[in-house]
């Protein structure tokens, strides 16, 4: 499987004032931080590697998760600095972490998909980068991306179309390449490699049938925590003695 770096290296000024003492990754959520809910679903989909991205308070993180053993992950960081280098610049400087071609995933998703379809997916479409995306239809934020026969045609954040039926769900997979051409200790943002590659037409789609989580907003937090709730209730009650088969 392929390694997953997480970018989880912004302020996340929308969560302040939480977000001034613990990073976004080490929210509360169900009882535990986030970014202990997010490792257990990486490796409960097959990744074994992971590579942490960070930047604000960022020491806090590594203290948490150490070196990943306690969820079954080989976890590795890496460091910012300052000033914070934006999320292309900070998987550059991750690059020594990383193999020739690895996921990408922001630092604030939860996402429960098909990890090991979309590596296919990306090997078989002979492309740069792969972008997963949700058929959104404005439900959750603003849809973002036109897509077509297996390949982004249009991606922005801000000029809207008639035709963005869907929003980037929030994983990617690319080729490293693409960010060791990129000048060392710039800032450079994520959308920016996408709207590159839709350019030149080497930006694959994978449309994800299941619903994204996030811990972005208010609103994202609760719906989180409504969803692992649900979870958690439903895995009780498959293990209760009442449900298993007696010898």
């Amino acid at each position: 499987m392929l390694p997953c770096s997480i970018l989880c290296g912004g302020l996340a000024t929308r969560l302040r004032p939480v977000t001034e003492k613990i990073p976004k990754s080490l929210i509360p959520i169900h009882g535990e931080p986030f970014i202990a809910h997010q490792l257990r679903l990486l490796r409960s989909k097959g990744i074994t590697q992971v590579v942490l991205c960070c930047g604000h308070l960022g020491e806090m993180i590594q203290d948490f998760v150490g070196n990943g053993s306690g969820f079954g992950l080989e976890v590795s960081f890496s460091f910012d600095g300052t000033p914070l280098l934006g999320t292309a610049g900070a998987i550059k400087k991750a690059l020594p972490h990383l193999d020739k071609s690895f996921f990408v995933l922001y630092g604030d998703s939860y996402l429960n998909c098909d990890y090991q379809d979309i590596a296919q997916s990306f090997n078989a479409a002979n492309t740069l980068g792969l972008m997963t995306i949700y058929r959104n239809e404005g439900r959750f934020d603003c849809s973002n991306v036109e897509a077509d026969s297996g390949r982004i045609v249009r991606y922005d954040k801000r000029n809207k179309t008639a035709g963005m039926h869907y929003i980037d769900y929030g994983l990617g997979v690319f080729s490293g390449a693409i960010f060791q051409a990129l000048p060392a200790n710039e800032v450079r943002d994520l959308a920016e490699v996408y709207q590159n590659l839709v350019g030149k037409g080497g930006l694959a789609a994978y449309e994800v049938q299941e619903r994204f989580y996030e811990i972005g907003s208010e609103l994202g937090i609760r719906d989180l925590e409504r969803h692992l709730s649900i979870r958690s209730n439903v895995s009780d009650q498959s293990e209760s003695p009442s449900n298993k088969e007696t010898s």
